[in-house]
């Protein structure tokens, strides 16, 4: 990211239209690494592989259900482009379909590639499911796979970092 310093990392969180899985993976994390007070060390933020929204909040829904777990969606819909295989340092997908995307926008990226999946055990499923078209349930879902990635996700990014 641009505002990085050298001794901080960044990680950025892809779904398709960046309005509800990915926005919540920031507002997680960022929440997650504030009360860690490590926010000057780990930077974070999200996009989409479609331009559907650009420029809009997260859905309503997911901003409503994520508030009531104390997290806030403030972030607005941009759209991944081949820069952010550069800028980040690590790029995380929510899904297959998503995670070949990315694969497409930059032939050789510097960004390590993960699923969300990646840092969840395995009973969890290998997608993070599009909340979009259903119900409550799948908002929450969505929040409880993305709560329990996040700390996985914090040890990785400070992995190898001297204590």
């Amino acid at each position: 990211m641009n505002d990085q310093s050298p001794n901080s990392k960044s990680v950025l969180f892809v779904c398709l239209g960046n309005i509800c899985r990915s926005p919540t993976g920031e507002a997680v994390l960022q929440h997650l690494v504030d009360e860690q007070n490590l926010a000057d060390r780990i930077k974070i933020d999200s996009a989409g592989t479609a331009g559907y929204h650009i420029g809009k909040r997260a859905d309503d829904r997911m901003r409503d259900h994520a508030s009531r777990r104390g997290f806030d969606l403030q972030s607005r819909a941009r759209q991944l482009m081949a820069a952010d295989m550069e800028k980040f340092d690590l790029v995380i997908a929510m899904d297959r379909e998503n995670y070949q995307n990315i694969e497409r926008i930059h032939d050789r990226p510097t960004a390590e590639l993960k699923m969300l999946s990646d840092f969840l055990g395995d009973d969890w499923p290998h997608d993070v499911p599009d909340p979009y078209y259903g119900g409550a349930d799948g908002f929450e879902y969505v929040l409880d796979m993305i709560e329990a990635a996040c700390p996985e996700i914090v040890k990785h990014m400070l992995a190898g970092e001297a204590s």
